[in-house]
């Protein structure tokens, strides 16, 4: 019984330890990825808003080239339901 806490005692932070790493490993390499270097290369696609219609079922409005598109996203696809210039074309805070 000593032998399985005392094996309990070491492992359990140690588990901890390594969860923690890689959720901070993750988040650093999202932010490295796509953060910094996305704004850095002059991207042309932004996601402004997106609504949920149904469960499955979305509305998305994307400013690519100075124009707003307006997407219908389902599990089965995409399909673009309008497009307009682009009111405010700059970056979101």
């Amino acid at each position: 019984m000593i032998e399985y806490l005392l094996r309990l005692a070491l492992l359990l932070p140690l588990l901890g330890g390594l969860i923690w790493g890689s959720l901070w490993l993750t988040r650093w390499l999202q932010t490295r990825l796509h953060g910094a270097a996305g704004a850095a290369t002059g991207r042309h696609l932004q996601l402004v808003e997106t609504s949920l219609i149904a469960p499955g079922m979305k509305l998305a409005v994307v400013r690519f080239h100075d124009r707003e598109i307006l997407l219908g996203c389902t599990r089965q696809g995409m399909v673009r339901l309008g497009e307009a210039l682009a009111t405010n074309t700059s970056e979101p805070e």
